[in-house]
């Protein structure tokens, strides 16, 4: 671009015949990508951290990777030769074992619901497995009753407990599914059933966790589910939890048959790939506004082409290359583009941050697990959106362009 093609340019911006209807139609052309701009930032920040929230949500209870072996039952019998050689692998921060079963909880009404029963060990040490700990409420990992009448304690999900007015100091029943005891006299099996006081809660933010998980000492899990000393499985922190499916084949190889692996990131593929989609599904939508506004783009450099027809005519008389014209009208459109960018960047921007910091929109946590809308703006994305907003206004340019080019000078001013 040359000193001339920006001074062509920016006089034809500043169009003094139909100036009003000129300077109407180039301000719809830059709303227009302004708008799309925004729209397209707000939303994939939306699905970023719809995306990101979650992750962090999923990871506070589930642990990167979980160790454990084939069979008919959930259950790891020599699971401190398994640890050790689990902690030989580089990309291993920490493992310990776990327990994890169900139950079915009653509070000493006409009312009883099934919920996840947590067995984790007390003994942490500087290095924690999941972030669950540290989001216990009145409570920690000692699980120490003040009560001797009871078969251990227990910390209830804020929700859980909330459902079954079970507070701090107050007891709740747990039938275990199994150990069952045969009774001769009613010719049945009767369940075991197990009294806990409620030494406090957790609550996570994700529902799922909130509403129907109990955790206890690895110890009393181990009792309650029949295990022995066994346990359910390993779970492992690692340096980079997004490398936790390659590290789980590694182990797997390490380790051999019969153990197993699963990674976090499979457990919960469906709902990525669902957001993924939906991201892609709605950036595509979105960008058609940027394409109307490059429609816009295209009918007001014809209007201008329309109304220049005369001076582009003598332009070329006087033996202006026609690539002059066309870097000028070219340049037009961009510059449209970028200002129209710009804003759309800034707007965009603002109406993020606004929505995350305010918390606008709540949602249902029982439906999309987290209770408002979250929205973080990745640089990526945002570099793709500006980017691709200048091309669609840049190539919007090439017909109005080439027009105003191929206007022959005698048939331009044949009739000025």
């Amino acid at each position: 671009m040359s000193r001339l093609d920006v001074m062509i340019a920016s006089r034809y911006l500043r169009s003094r015949r139909s100036v009003r209807l000129a300077s109407l139609i180039t301000m719809i052309a830059i709303g227009g990508v302004t708008v799309g701009v925004g729209a397209l930032i707000v939303v994939t920040g939306v699905m970023n951290g719809l995306v990101n929230d979650l992750q962090e949500k999923i990871l506070v209870a589930t642990p990167h990777l979980r160790v454990g072996t084939y069979g008919k039952g959930i259950r790891l019998d020599n699971w401190e030769f398994a640890r050790e050689e689990v902690l030989k692998h580089p990309d291993v921060l920490a493992a310990a074992p776990f327990v994890l079963t169900q139950g079915l909880l009653t509070a000493g009404a006409d009312y009883s619901e099934g919920a996840y029963v947590v067995g984790i060990d007390p003994d942490t040490g500087s290095m924690a497995i999941t972030d669950l700990p540290r989001r216990f409420m009145e409570a920690d990992l000692s699980f120490e009753t003040t009560r001797d009448d009871v078969d251990g304690g227990i910390v209830l999900g804020r929700r859980l407990g909330e459902r079954f007015v079970a507070y701090k100091g107050d007891t709740i029943t747990v039938i275990s599914p199994v150990g069952a005891r045969y009774s001769a006299s009613t010719g049945i099996f009767q369940p075991r059933f197990w009294v806990f006081e409620v030494t406090g809660h957790f609550e996570t933010g994700m529902y799922e966790y909130d509403n129907a998980y109990a955790v206890t000492s690895l110890k009393t899990a181990q009792e309650f589910a029949q295990l022995g000393d066994a346990v359910s499985m390993l779970e492992v922190r690692l340096k980079d939890g997004w490398e936790a499916a390659r590290v789980g084949r590694e182990i797997e190889e390490q380790m051999g048959y019969p153990y197993r692996t699963v990674d976090w990131q499979s457990q919960n593929a469906g709902m990525f790939q669902a957001l993924k989609l939906e991201k892609l599904a709605m950036g595509l939508v979105l960008l058609l506004i940027v394409v109307v506004a490059a429609f816009n783009i295209v009918s007001t450099l014809i209007m201008v082409v329309r109304d220049k027809t005369r001076e582009i005519g003598i332009l070329r008389a006087m033996g202006m290359p026609a690539a002059t014209i066309r870097r000028a009208f070219i340049l037009q459109g961009v510059v449209i583009g970028v200002v129209g960018t710009t804003l759309g960047t800034i707007l965009g921007l603002v109406l993020a941050r606004y929505v995350d910091q305010k918390k606008l929109i709540d949602i249902d946590p029982t439906v999309y697990f987290i209770d408002h809308l979250p929205v973080q703006v990745s640089p990526i994305d945002l570099a793709l959106i500006v980017v691709a907003s200048i091309i669609v206004a840049t190539l919007a340019t090439i017909y109005p362009a080439s027009r105003a080019a191929s206007l022959h000078p005698v048939e331009a001013i044949r009739y000025e």
